[in-house]
């Protein structure tokens, strides 16, 4: 994620990132943020506010990824299921009669005797011929895969809601630290008329 301007780091502490998702600084001394930005209290509320919807995109599109893995995994265990039915099948001798969807809504019947291979579909309009064996293997590798990708991904958009809740706060403290400044100003103000 890029952003057109970053601020600098705060005194020796390190932001760091996960997976190109910048890490958000929390903020104890908002004076010496805004001195160390060189920034007004509305062009830094701006800048955080614009960093606060770039980690929205970023949720968005890593909640996406999230649906599709999760939508993809229970599709490979069901494919290794029949697989592995199909080998069953094949040691015992036993035709397996099974209806399978030619089209949506259009199903038609099989019956399947010794099936020595299964044909998978790779996605992009390719399907290859694989062994049985071939197939189970392929098949726990992919398995393998999107789990460890899942699990990637939800350790992501939890660091990344972790940012989201840091910028938020950073931006409630500017916000309130100005409010106060402003109060303050106008109680000294008005005492000295």
């Amino acid at each position: 994620m890029a952003t057109s301007s970053s601020p600098p780091q705060i005194g020796s502490e390190v932001v760091a990132e996960r997976r190109g998702i910048p890490a958000a600084s929390f903020v104890k001394d908002v004076q010496a943020y805004l001195n160390q930005l060189g920034l007004d209290v509305n062009n830094t509320l701006a800048f955080l506010q614009e960093r606060l919807q770039q980690y929205k995109v970023v949720e968005m599109k890593l909640l996406a990824q999230q649906r599709d893995l999760q939508a993809k995994i229970p599709d490979i265990e069901k494919c290794l299921d029949v697989v592995a039915t199909l080998q069953a099948k094949k040691d015992s001798d036993e035709a397996l009669l099974t209806d399978f969807e030619v089209s949506e809504g259009i199903y038609a019947r099989a019956r399947i005797e010794n099936a020595d291979s299964v044909c998978l579909w790779l996605g992009a309009n390719v399907m290859l011929e694989y062994s049985c064996e071939e197939a189970t293997t392929l098949l726990q590798n992919n398995l393998e895969n999107a789990k460890a990708s899942l699990e990637v991904l939800v350790a992501d958009l939890q660091f990344l809601r972790d940012q989201v809740t840091i910028t938020q706060v950073t931006i409630a403290r500017v916000y309130n630290w100005d409010v106060h400044q402003r109060r303050v100003k106008n109680t000294s103000s008005s005492q000295d008329s």
